[in-house]
Formats: C-alpha cells, sequence, structure tokens
C-alpha cells in the first residue's frame, strides 16, 4: 500500500522494477467474486448494507477512469462493504494496525473493505497488511501489467508475504 507522496526517486525505482518484471509477468487478476470469497472464507465479517457506504465504493470506481475503464459494458459496479472483526485471522490485522497509528492518524477504528464484485476494485481503511494480501491476492490484468505502478505495488505486496514470484512468471 503506497502510504506517501511518491517522489521521483520512487517513481525512477519503480519503473526500474517494471522494466525488470514487465516480460515475466501475465495478467492473473482475481474476479470480484473471487475476493469476496477469500475475504469470508478467512477473515470473520460483518457486512454494512448503508446506502451511503456502497455509494462511496461505488464512487471511487465511477469517478476514477483507471478502475471505470474495468467495468464491462453496460455494467454498474455492484459494490459490498464489510468490516473485519477483531477474532480469528482478523486478530494478526489489528495487532499491526497498532504499528500504524501515525498512518491512520491516531484513529482505533474498525478495519473496513469496501469491494466490487464486478471489476475487483477493493478499498481498506484501517489495514496496509490486508490492502497488501489482498492486491497480491487479486493480482494483476493486463491494463494494470502496463501500469508501472501497479506493477511495483504487486510485486512489493508479493515480497511482503514472501510468495514466490515463479507463481506469477512465465
Amino acid at each position: 500500500m503506497i502510504t506517501t507522496q511518491p517522489t521521483p526517486q520512487m517513481l525512477a525505482a519503480w519503473k526500474q522494477l517494471w522494466l525488470q518484471y514487465r516480460d515475466k509477468l501475465w495478467p492473473n487478476r482475481k474476479s470480484g467474486t473471487e475476493l469476496l470469497h477469500y475475504l469470508r472464507e478467512k477473515y470473520e465479517l460483518t457486512e454494512s448494507r448503508k446506502a451511503s457506504t456502497l455509494n462511496i465504493v461505488r464512487e471511487n470506481i465511477l469517478e476514477n477512469q483507471f478502475y471505470a475503464q474495468k467495468l464491462p459494458r453496460g455494467r454498474r459496479p455492484e459494490p459490498k462493504a464489510f468490516f473485519v472483526e477483531n477474532e480469528g485471522n482478523g486478530c494478526v490485522l489489528y495487532a499491526a494496525a497498532e504499528k500504524e497509528v501515525a498512518l491512520w492518524q491516531g484513529r482505533r477504528e474498525r478495519i473496513f473493505v469496501g469491494l466490487d464484485t464486478v471489476t475487483g476494485f477493493f478499498m481498506v481503511e484501517g489495514s496496509s497488511l490486508l490492502w497488501d494480501e489482498l492486491y497480491a491476492f487479486r493480482g494483476l490484468d493486463a491494463q494494470d501489467l502496463e501500469n508501472y505502478v501497479c506493477v511495483a505495488e504487486y510485486i512489493a505486496c508479493m515480497q511482503r508475504f514472501s510468495l514466490p514470484m515463479q507463481s506469477v512468471s512465465g
């Protein structure tokens, strides 16, 4: 998860990483439904059906050209929203979030996940660990592979979890 304003040096390093890996990666992006299934299987979730919350997820897609392009023609986002509970596997996320107090501006809240089952877009508040986990799990599509920031972020997430790069190389 990118948590600071990128510097020119960071952008240059990401571009170098993209050049290093671009011929070794292929589209492996999972669907939004697969992402939802993964979350439900791994974490205790409480679903939020509040219209305002679902609208935030929806608008994050529609108001961002990069994400909006991932919507199939004629389809609208189908957002879901959840709070990850501080139990089971969620305990690890909450323990890690305690170390990220500055990132979340000192607020100790529940971990929120919004996702779209159509595009696979997701957003996380309260846990960079969960964001990185979901990004590594979801993978990249052909459009993402042309974006050096997406590729560098994906590689960083894979490395954070010590996932083998051969699982994504040709």
